[in-house]
């Protein structure tokens, strides 16, 4: 297959990403709007809360054994969190790398990260302290949970980074929020995606389905011509040269290693149905 042709498939990530973070700011200010009588009338309802699949998570516990929600988080984040869930058994975390606004802002901050530091961008952190740091969103996601379950609050409101980053301009959003915004969009000038690397809950979870995913990211070894440009142009610092099949939890299915961006050789670098 031509590598032009292919090229242009991959292409359409950042328009879906681009649609997405619009689409969730032009909800957060209509909604903002609409409390003081404006915006538009048919989003008047819609929120941050109700669109956030993460919602349903840390609700489960509480709908399960009481019947009820935790406070502010609607049915949708139920239907949202099934969805991405069944998304995610099939090709990965694909929430994280094309529709996620939080992400798509810390890439986009991260190129002008590697015009001003070059190859020396995305590896500032020693790869023996950096494996142990990409473990420590479990442990945010173990708090976050115990912690919602406990109480019925939406705890992680406060901290929420993704919340702060669609409601800075309205005084709704805790210091602590703010702060962590702050340091993520901070970090993502020397670090791709540090929030979705070493502190996203909702990353953590569902970059486990890269352990069973059916359609996994695979690399074909009679091809391959060891350029590691697969490696290279991965934002989660995976190294795809050195598997048949890319397993790793931090995986989060942007394509951006496959040969429709990356790789030279054609069907070298694919999506295809698991195995190991």
């Amino acid at each position: 297959m031509d590598k032009n042709k292919t090229n242009r498939k991959i292409k359409i990530r950042p328009w879906i990403q681009i649609f997405f973070f619009s689409l969730i700011a032009l909800i957060s200010i209509n909604h903002i709007l609409a409390e003081g009588g404006g915006g538009i009338s048919f989003l008047s309802n819609a929120s941050l809360h109700a669109l956030c699949p993460f919602g349903g998570v840390v609700s489960l516990y509480q709908y399960l054994t009481v019947g009820t929600m935790v406070q502010k988080i609607h049915e949708s984040s139920f239907v949202l969190m099934v969805l991405v869930l069944f998304l995610s058994i099939l090709f990965g975390p694909v929430f994280c790398g094309w529709v996620c606004p939080l992400g798509s802002i810390q890439e986009w901050v991260g190129k002008l990260g590697k015009r001003l530091f070059k190859r020396r961008y995305n590896h500032f952190i020693p790869h023996r302290i950096d494996r142990w740091l990409r473990y420590l969103r479990y442990l945010v996601l173990g708090w976050v949970v115990y912690m919602t379950a406990y109480s019925g609050v939406l705890m992680f409101a406060n901290i929420d980074p993704y919340y702060a980053l669609f409601n800075f301009w309205t005084g709704d959003v805790a210091i602590a929020g703010l702060i962590i915004l702050g340091v993520t969009l901070t970090s993502s000038l020397i670090v791709e995606r540090p929030w979705c690397k070493y502190a996203c809950p909702y990353g953590a979870l569902l970059g486990l389905t890269n352990l069973f995913r059916v359609f996994a990211i695979k690399r074909q070894e009679s091809s391959c011509i060891q350029c590691n440009a697969c490696t290279r142009n991965c934002p989660m610092n995976i190294p795809v040269d050195t598997v048949k099949t890319v397993r790793n939890h931090q995986c989060i299915s942007c394509l951006e290693c496959t040969s429709e961006a990356s790789c030279p050789i054609p069907a070298t670098v694919d999506l295809k149905v698991g195995g190991k």
